[in-house]
């Protein structure tokens, strides 16, 4: 099939809400798992996907199955299973985006580790979607709290995750709940025979998708990302500018509204910038590329189809400012510098939540993308200097400058000023707008941009008053904690006779306790019971909290080892003991980002 044959979004039969965001959003042509899953999924039927990260999956089902949503029913319809914690966030923020222009469509994303309160407040209001992890989907199905007998629509995941984190038979579990005619559509990267057996009981004749992701290389482009920290992606942005020798630069995001919104601050900050979008005619839109040509702009802020086809050869850089929607088009996009064997650079914003999707880039393109250090104010001074020595150069050997000479001179012989001070005193006015010095603002970490999770004392410590954590390093490199001797061995109530493996414990808490699997030491599992290592300063809140997860249908009941059990209480007799949780905020959210940091004034360069 020609790329003319191929279908745009515009041709599939989307609901129009939907299809104004996709318009919106900038989509044009499918990708390959969207040009196969739509249709099918549109059409009600059960659908067996086999696709990596990346590759546009979450559109390739958000978006037929939103638009057979009935936005008047206030209860779940459709239910997205994730393995973790990072990818439901994810997937829920996407299908927010997809159906902003449905009214009165709430999606509820279910983790564990979320103050369980919230949840049961969103659930009364009343949602149509909801994505979760199967382990708070499962209790809450016990709660009472989720129905999911009038749901149309299942999507299971990444399912060869759930089989090794241990969740495929909660995933059976969650399905049982559902009605039988219900929808079904499930993904996975890999086919392993748990997984189709899985699809061969749940699936009823399901159509078969098999993507195989095309490999990229791209030998002469350096590229490198910056995990979003500490400062905001503008002011990163407005640093490397600053400090790196650029000759052009195609800056990407995801909608026609932030090309502009972003080429006005740029401009603001003294940068020639200008938006490139779908929005624009075709002449103002050679107008702007062959100003970029020309050099009489340095900057353009483009989105994936404007920049289709785009052909510049100065363009040194280009920045991923937001996060490609799939792999493919990472590699267009960089595919804009490094052109006709000229060394190109590529920089990608990574959030944290982001990093399953640089990973899925990197095994794209089969090059491992590098941390980036962001420079410092030394930094640009630096840079500020040496290009305020290049243009005194420059004018020396280019202008005629006997008057001012005779006028430096005069001044000279007049005031009995030594020619190093009126020297001094002619490059303070001519920077005076534009100082040399780089402003007082908030530093960039200079370290190794390693991906951590939050450390426990940052988790827990503001909800807990009495809980004081231990002092750690102010920044511990994940290595150093490979060879940690400060464990505490609990003891859990599920063992080798109940089916337990190894997975099903740490994929249980790490999910429940928002910890990661460095965070989890030996298992040993007996055969009606298990030893786990933890680390010793877990507060009291939760430690109760694991008390209550579910693995291999057994409550863990979650205590140090040689505690003696509590007393049994029948479940009649046991009081209901409320499960407030600890509030956390998902990664990521405005409630964590907090207010914006004062703006990073560049020198204003043409």
């Amino acid at each position: 099939m020609t790329s003319t044959d191929t279908p745009r979004f515009d041709q599939l039969p989307l609901a129009p809400a939907i299809q104004q965001v996709v318009d919106e959003i900038g989509f044009e042509t499918p990708t390959p798992i969207q040009l196969e899953s739509i249709p099918p999924l549109l059409a009600g039927r059960d659908l067996l996907g086999q696709a990596q990260t990346g590759t546009g999956k979450t559109a390739a089902f958000a978006l037929p199955l939103l638009s057979r949503l009935n936005v008047s029913q206030k209860f779940p319809q459709l239910l997205v299973l994730a393995p973790t914690r990072e990818l439901a966030l994810q997937v829920a923020e996407a299908m927010q985006t997809f159906a902003r222009h449905l009214p009165g469509f709430q999606v509820l994303p279910l983790y564990g580790g979320q103050n369980m309160a919230l949840q049961l407040r969103q659930l009364q209001r009343g949602v149509q979607a909801v994505v979760g992890t199967p382990g708070r989907i499962q209790d809450h199905l016990r709660r009472g709290t989720l129905k999911l007998d009038r749901l149309t629509a299942v999507v299971v995941d990444e399912a060869d995750e759930m089989l090794k984190m241990g969740f495929i038979d909660a995933v059976e579990d969650i399905l049982k709940h559902a009605p039988p005619e219900r929808q079904v559509a499930l993904f996975s990267a890999t086919m392993p025979p748990e997984v189709l057996r899985v699809a061969r009981r749940q699936l009823k004749n399901p159509v078969e998708i098999k993507i195989k992701t095309p490999t990229s290389t791209v030998d002469t482009i350096d590229q490198r990302y910056w995990q979003v920290k500490g400062l905001h992606k503008l002011d990163a942005l407005t640093r490397i500018l600053e400090a790196e020798e650029i000759e052009a630069m195609l800056v990407f995001v995801r909608t026609k509204l932030a090309t502009v919104e972003l080429a006005e601050k740029l401009e603001a900050r003294g940068f020639a910038s200008a938006a490139l979008n779908g929005d624009m005619t075709q002449q103002m839109r050679e107008k702007t590329i062959e100003q970029l040509k020309s050099g009489a702009l340095d900057i353009v802020v483009a989105t994936d189809v404007a920049a289709r086809g785009l052909d510049v050869q100065r363009i040194s850089h280009v920045v991923n400012y937001d996060v490609p929607y799939d792999t493919e088009s990472y590699v267009h996009r960089i595919g804009r510098t490094g052109r006709a064997g000229r060394l190109g650079k590529a920089i990608i914003f990574i959030a944290p939540r982001e990093r399953r999707l640089l990973a899925a880039i990197e095994q794209a393109t089969r090059q491992a993308i590098a941390p980036m250090r962001l420079p410092s104010r030394q930094d640009i001074t630096d840079r500020r200097i040496t290009l305020f020595k290049e243009q005194i150069s420059a004018t020396m050997a280019e202008q005629e400058l006997e008057f001012f000479e005779e006028l430096v001179d005069n001044f000279q012989e007049e005031y009995d000023v030594a020619p190093r001070r009126i020297a001094a005193a002619l490059a303070y006015l001519h920077q005076k707008e534009r100082p040399l010095q780089a402003e007082e603002g908030p530093e960039p970490d200079t370290r190794e941009d390693i991906y951590e999770p939050p450390r426990r004392e940052e988790r827990w410590s503001r909800q807990e008053p009495g809980f004081t954590p231990p002092r750690r390093p102010e920044r511990e490199h994940p290595k150093a904690r490979e060879g940690r001797t400060e464990w505490r061995r609990y003891r859990i109530e599920v063992g080798r006779q109940h089916g337990v493996e190894p997975g099903n414990i740490v994929g249980a808490i790490t999910n429940e306790a928002n910890l990661n699997s460095r965070d989890i030491g030996a298992i040993k599992i007996y055969d009606s019971f298990s030893l786990v290592d933890l680390p010793p300063d877990l507060p009291p809140p939760l430690v109760e909290h694991l008390e209550t997860v579910w693995v291999c249908s057994r409550q863990l009941q979650l205590r140090p080892d040689g505690e003696a059990p509590p007393p049994r209480q029948s479940r009649a007799a046991k009081p209901a003991r409320p499960r407030t949780g600890v509030k956390r905020y998902p990664r990521g959210s405005a409630a964590r980002a907090g207010t914006e940091r004062r703006k990073v004034s560049g020198p204003r360069k043409r």
